[in-house]
């Protein structure tokens, strides 16, 4: 065959395979990790774990919590996060079987079927969407700090379109602005458990009169408003967790992700311990729980209270960048590249899935930027509800990802047992039992959410996203189908069609 001849019929070869794609099994067909840049490094990746779990719900969303739930918080925040773990270790399981640039929404469609592959990207795109609502909202909170007559929405606006720019440069400046938005937020919780045990081991500065391990429990013990009220702060401390599976999004953009992404995984109860229940036993230590109130940040109120007026300054920029980090990783980012994998699996329009000379989707990139406009509108109107509306709304939406997540695993793990499919070299300790936990858990914060009015909101949102991706369904269906054989006409035109 003349060599013109045979680089023809390939060229063919790889437009049928590009349109195949949708129906093709997953180990054949992973177009949404091509064309990426691998420009992540270890540092990167494991700042992005870090990032991942540190945000405005544990800087912001916090301080609500505490004067809800006391020094009880604690053990909320310690089994939430036992439950994610489990999740991740799951998702861990499902990377090193075989690596999904697509993300989560890859397994999905291996494991439960098409529909619930479309179904997890566009949903993980409309919770990162909301999230990224929520930090901006959290941004213009922490700016009104220096500058009380500031209206939120110039601020969710400002710090929208810098982050935009941002994303559409490159992935590496991506990541190395995320690694130092991670570094600032460690350094502050870091410097924050130090500053605290200095003022109880040493007394000095004006809180150390009343510091003391004995406030964790001596202000109406460690319930003090009863075991109802731990129970309702749960909404809120999911979503302080939510970004926690943004290691699996980085999949397609990693060095060595087969290493970096369990690694990461592993050191997440390390994170959880130190990061979240550590800096909360030494805040409520240092000041008792009855002194917070809604929208105090526990770091600012602590750091005030020590006495040290500069340095609660820094930690509300701190936290600002905390919001801003979130709403980088996870609400432009991940938004972007789930957008894309729907486009390259035909779960979205084709022209989705482009990629620019950088290698950034660029068009998802300025459509998740567009409808996070929607949470400049919402400050606007709403401000003193923006944040718990749209937090709740994330929750809501990151519960039904996070278990189709687990309920794939599950899936994955009967083939294995079934000899259809080999067992990953790193495996979700106690499953198939720890798997029925967490999805049992993830019922009861469900109920929890819709116990409250101002939380219930939620659930209506996502029951109406669910009834537009259900009727939205058909015509991704049809619109792939026919993508797929006019591709196949236009790659092999006058060639004479098997009828059969």
């Amino acid at each position: 065959m003349p060599s013109s001849h045979r680089a023809a019929e390939e060229r063919k070869a790889q437009r049928r395979m590009a349109v195949n794609t949708a129906d093709r099994p997953p180990e054949e067909a992973q177009p949404a990790g091509e064309g990426y840049h691998r420009a992540l490094g270890t540092r990167q990746i494991q700042m992005l774990a870090i990032g991942g779990t540190i945000g405005t719900g544990l800087f912001l969303g916090a301080g609500t919590n505490i004067a809800k739930a006391g020094p009880s918080l604690i053990l909320t925040y310690a089994v939430a996060g036992l439950a994610l773990f489990f999740v991740m270790r799951a998702l861990g399981e499902l990377l090193t079987y075989r690596r999904a640039p697509g993300g989560f929404a890859d397994y999905a469609r291996e494991f439960l079927g098409p529909f619930w592959g479309y179904a997890t990207a566009w949903t993980y795109w409309i919770i990162w969407v909301t999230t990224g609502m929520a930090e901006l909202t959290a941004a213009g909170q922490y700016v009104q700090y220096w500058w009380p007559g500031f209206d939120q929405w110039k601020t969710a606006l400002i710090a929208l379109v810098v982050l935009f720019v941002v994303n559409l440069i490159s992935v590496r400046l991506f990541g190395e602005l995320e690694f130092w938005f991670a570094m600032i937020k460690v350094a502050a919780i870091v410097m924050m458990i130090l500053v605290g045990l200095a003022v109880l081991v040493f007394g000095f500065s004006d809180a150390g009169r009343t510091a003391s391990v004995t406030n964790l429990w001596s202000h109406g013990g460690i319930f003090p408003n009863g075991f109802g009220h731990t129970m309702m702060t749960l909404q809120m401390v999911m979503f302080a967790y939510l970004g926690v599976e943004l290691v699996g999004v980085t999949a397609g953009e990693a060095k060595d992700p087969e290493k970096n992404i369990p690694r990461a995984i592993n050191a997440l109860p390390i994170r959880f311990a130190l990061f979240y229940l550590g800096s909360l036993l030494v805040i409520l230590s240092v000041v008792s729980w009855t002194e917070f109130e809604e929208g105090t940040s526990p770091f600012v109120l602590a750091f005030t209270k020590i006495g040290i007026p500069a340095a609660a300054g820094i930690v509300n920029f701190v936290v600002l960048t905390a919001a801003l980090s979130s709403c980088n990783a996870g609400g432009l980012y991940s938004t972007s590249r789930m957008l894309r994998t729907a486009g390259a699996n035909g779960d979205g329009p084709r022209i989705l899935a482009r990629l620019s000379g950088r290698g950034v989707p660029v068009l998802t990139v300025v459509i998740s930027a567009v409808v996070m406009g929607i949470g400049v509108v919402v400050n606007a109107v709403v401000p003193e509800k923006a944040f718990e509306y749209i937090t709740s709304v994330s929750t809501g939406g990151a519960i039904m990802v996070w278990t189709v997540i687990v309920v794939a695993h599950m899936r994955y793990r009967r083939a294995v047992a079934e000899g259809r499919l080999p067992a990953a070299p790193y495996r979700m300790p106690g499953a198939p039992f720890t798997s029925v936990l967490v999805l049992a858990f993830f019922a009861f914060v469900t109920v929890l959410i819709a116990w409250e009015a101002d939380t219930r909101v939620a659930l209506y949102v996502m029951a109406g996203w669910l009834v537009l991706v259900v009727a939205g369904w058909p015509f991704v269906r049809r619109g792939s189908q026919q993508a797929r054989m006019a591709a196949v006409s236009a790659s092999a035109p006058g060639t004479p069609q098997n009828t059969g």
